[in-house]
């Protein structure tokens, strides 16, 4: 029986949107008491004084590509369990674009016994909602769900057949899997690299209207309450879909909405003269969008911030920007990122905390992303002025 009692801790508790001094106490690997009542260590418990640090709950990120199987030279589960230990990440959900993509049980399973073996985390693994990812046939979900699967996504490519889509929307919903979608139209986003404006005419850049995510996501709307099934936005990045989100969820349906830290912190303009490891999909957005975004988050119409941890290798980015694959690392950099925001006076700790733990906890079903008893002892300690 192993008990461990941390004291001088700065508590960021989400659920209560407080932050207080305090002490936390571990038991076998639960939070026991949270809070002054437990200054006195109890007999035989290991102490451990903080030092004044934020202990806060783990991050869960719900956005990460481990290239597991088929690209492993860009990304393992071992350098990405390392890079998330880093970085306070203390459960990683995992993307099916993979190669192969992960659609069967099978290939699932392999993730999982991988992910076991290498990762120093916990791994959850989400499956493709089509086959190949290509959209015209759905997997089989229900066998999926038993092998494990905490979701389902074709990630970046939107299913453009909307009868594959509500079939395989509705049967989700029979089962109560949560589905996550890639707002952005298919056709109007194909090939941007960056946003339509000023800057992308001045670079002479391929770019694609804010609007693109504001349609895609009036569609998958009338598909939610079509269906009923589970949703979640997986990055919404313009001012624009800010009303269409919030009408959704002001008439009920079950929905919820993620950003990424990239989208949170940078903006067009860091793209400078064409940086291609600031090239991500979608493209970064203008400064004013970021605010908006970051508002949202503030306010709590965007629920989630993941770090969208898409590695690639430097052929792959070490070409003219228009050729060069999207995607940008952030699980070891989420937390030092997102307090950037902190320090810039946009969002509290507790607000970080609940979009980086308690929301994304919430959406899968789990027990952790939390300050209270019962939970599991997933805890970053950290200090944010460091």
């Amino acid at each position: 029986m192993t008990k461990v009692l941390l004291t001088n801790a700065r508590l960021i508790d989400p659920e209560a949107g407080a932050e207080t001094d305090g002490s936390l106490l571990i038991k076998d690997g639960v939070i026991q008491a949270v809070g002054s009542v437990v200054d006195t260590p109890p007999k035989g418990a290991v102490v451990i004084d903080c030092g004044g640090k934020v202990l806060a709950p783990g991050i869960i990120d719900i956005g990460v590509k481990v290239c597991e199987p088929g690209e492993r030279h860009k990304e393992s589960f071992k350098s990405a369990g390392q890079a998330a230990a880093a970085g306070g990440v203390t459960t990683v959900v995992t993307r099916p674009d993979t190669l192969p993509a992960i659609d069967t049980p099978e290939t699932l399973e392999f993730t999982r016994r991988r992910a076991n073996e290498a990762a120093p985390v916990n791994v959850l693994t989400m499956a493709a909602l089509t086959k190949g990812r290509d959209g015209r046939e759905m997997t089989e979900i229900g066998f999926l769900l038993d092998a494990g699967a905490v979701g389902f996504t074709d990630c970046d490519r939107v299913i453009t057949d909307t009868k594959v889509l509500v079939r395989a929307l509705s049967y989700a919903r029979s089962l109560g899997a949560l589905v996550m979608g890639h707002p952005q139209d298919p056709g109007l986003s194909k090939g941007a690299a960056a946003t339509s404006g000023k800057f992308a005419s001045l670079r002479g850049l391929p770019a694609v209207s804010p609007m693109a995510e504001r349609m895609a996501i009036d569609r998958d709307i009338a598909m939610i309450e079509m269906t009923g099934v589970r949703y979640h936005f997986d990055q919404i990045t313009t001012g624009r879909a800010l009303p269409a989100l919030r009408r959704a969820k002001d008439n009920g349906l079950d929905v919820t909405a993620g950003t990424s830290i990239h989208h949170l912190t940078l903006n067009e303009f860091d793209v400078a003269d064409y940086r291609t490891f600031f090239k991500v999909k979608p493209p970064l957005r203008a400064e004013e969008d970021r605010q908006l975004i970051i508002e949202a988050v503030r306010d709590g119409l965007i629920d989630i911030i993941c770090s969208m941890h898409t590695p690639q290798d430097e052929e792959s980015k070490r070409l003219p920007f228009e050729a060069a694959a999207s995607g940008a690392v952030g699980l070891e950099t989420l937390l030092p990122a997102a307090l950037r925001l902190y320090h810039s006076g946009d969002l509290d700790l507790p607000t970080l905390f609940r979009a980086l733990s308690l929301n994304p906890a919430k959406r899968l079903g789990l027990s952790a992303g939390r300050l209270s008893v019962g939970a599991p002892a997933d805890l970053v300690l950290f200090d944010p002025g460091a």
